[in-house]
Formats: C-alpha cells, structure tokens, sequence
C-alpha cells in the first residue's frame, strides 16, 4: 500500500503572524464589556475614603463640641453650687468635686470626659491697665486691691478655672486624616465665683 504524499506546510511569515496579533489586540481594546464595573469599582474607592475623612471628622468635631460643653458646665456647676459665703470655693465649698464631677459628665461622652490633674484652679485676678486678666494672687491670700495688676482703684475677683480631657480615637486610623488630629482633647473654662 502506498501512502499518500503528505503536502508540505509552510510556516507563516512574520508579516502574517504580526497582522493576526494585531487583529486580535484590537479586538481586545475595542471591547467595552466590563468597563463600567471597573470604573465603579475605582470610583468606589475614592468615595470610601471620602466617607471614612469626613465620618472621623464629623465624630471628632462633635467630641471636641461636647468636650467644651462639659467644661463650660463645669464651671457654672461651680458658680451654682458655691454661693458667695462660701469663698474660695476649693477650700470652703463641700459639695465642689460633686458638682464638678456630675456636670463633666452630663455630656453624651459620659464618663470618657475627666478632669486634668490639679483642676479645679481658684486665685484672685484683676484687670490690668490692657484690659486682660491677671492672676494676682492664690485663694491663700486675697489682696486688698489690684495693685499687683497696675489699676489700685479696683478689688480683686474670685475666679475658678476647670480644665478637662478626653482622649480621641478615630474609627478609621490610617485611612483619614483624623488619625493626625490632636488628641487627647483638652479645654479650659474660667468663671467668677465672687
């Protein structure tokens, strides 16, 4: 038996080999299924760090508001709770802790709000000749005027400061930029009690 003659396959040139990637290639690019999905799924990233930035912004104004809140309460707790019989307030008002430590925590952070070492403050302050206050003296001693403070026509004042504290943290750190924010929260209030 003989056997057929087998043809002769002659290889593609590199011309054609080229034309057919080329073909396909363009094919590839000219096909849009899929690109939107893409498209969302980048634009999707973009919009959760947008959200995770202004999430931790918003909570960290919002503790920061409260913070203030607290500290200023505090020193009207003061005002309230230690009439004038009862100056200097740190050392002759009993109930001035309670107060303090009821107002600071009327807040919707609660207990994460706490008073700085040391705070409450009481000293007499008068008003220089600029219009500023000036601390002239600790609650140990009260001066008979203001001499201290350049303006002898006028009486010292009682005043009481509160300092308060809590520590932030953000729900996203490292995704949004309150991570950089400073914490803890720390704020003063000042208040004449006399």
């Amino acid at each position: 038996m003989k056997m057929p003659a087998r043809k002769r396959v002659r290889a593609p040139s590199l011309t054609t080999v080229t034309r057919h990637f080329a073909a396909e290639g363009q094919a590839m690019w000219s096909d849009q299924r899929g690109v939107a999905a893409v498209e969302f799924g980048l634009f999707a990233i973009l919009l959760a760090v947008a959200l995770a930035n202004v999430t931790d912004t918003s909570i960290y104004i919002y503790q920061r508001m409260q913070v203030e809140n607290a500290t200023q309460v505090a020193v009207q707790a003061a005002w309230k709770a230690c009439d004038p019989s009862k100056l200097p307030a740190t050392t002759n008002c009993a109930g001035l802790t309670t107060a303090l430590q009821n107002a600071i925590q009327s807040t919707s952070l609660g207990t994460s709000i706490t008073l700085v070492a040391g705070s409450p403050s009481e000293g007499y302050y008068c008003v220089n000749a600029s219009n500023a206050l000036q601390r002239v003296s600790d609650v140990s001693s009260r001066p008979a005027d203001c001499t201290a403070a350049g303006t002898p026509s006028l009486q010292p004042g009682d005043y009481i400061q509160v300092q308060t504290t809590f520590t932030y943290a953000p729900l996203f750190p490292g995704l949004s930029v309150a991570s950089t924010f400073p914490t803890p929260i720390n704020r003063t209030a000042m208040m004449r009690l006399g």
